[in-house]
């Protein structure tokens, strides 16, 4: 059986992520696959890449093919370069830290005392605030 590494596409219709997979050359794009060994997000800021060096070294070990795309994820990864014998550098940007949303919520609130910045309801609309001047002038 001829084995690839290969891409399988999952996610929405402008929001696509992968898996890196071992499948059969044979098999459809999102068919069954043999093993998965890594995922690929494009969209995040910077492009999310986890491969499974040991697992992905075993299979080309074997005689796994990988795609083109693979093989640039592999090189991104270092897992190429190991293969191959190549010193070419392997270059992934880290993941930026989640912010903490709460942390940020609660150093907000402490740097205003408390008392909120601005007021809670909207400001009125031309129209109320002259019936309100001329409800004024009646009153008077």
């Amino acid at each position: 059986m001829a084995t690839k590494i290969r891409l399988k596409r999952l996610g929405k219709i402008r929001s696509p992520h992968y898996r890196v997979v071992v499948m059969d050359s044979r098999t459809r794009r999102d068919g069954q696959a043999i093993e998965e060994i890594g995922i690929y997000h494009p969209k995040n800021e910077p492009s999310l890449i986890r491969i499974d060096s040991e697992r992905a070294q075993y299979w080309l070990g074997v005689g796994a093919q990988p795609t083109e795309a693979v093989v640039a994820l592999l090189k991104r990864t270092g897992d190429w370069q190991k293969f191959t014998g190549d010193d070419s550098p392997a270059g992934i940007d880290p993941q930026p830290e989640p912010t903490d949303k709460l942390a940020r919520f609660n150093a907000a609130l402490a740097e205003a005392d408390g008392e909120p910045a601005a007021e809670a309801i909207s400001r009125k609309s031309k129209k109320a605030e002259a019936e309100e001047a001329a409800e004024a002038t009646e009153e008077a």
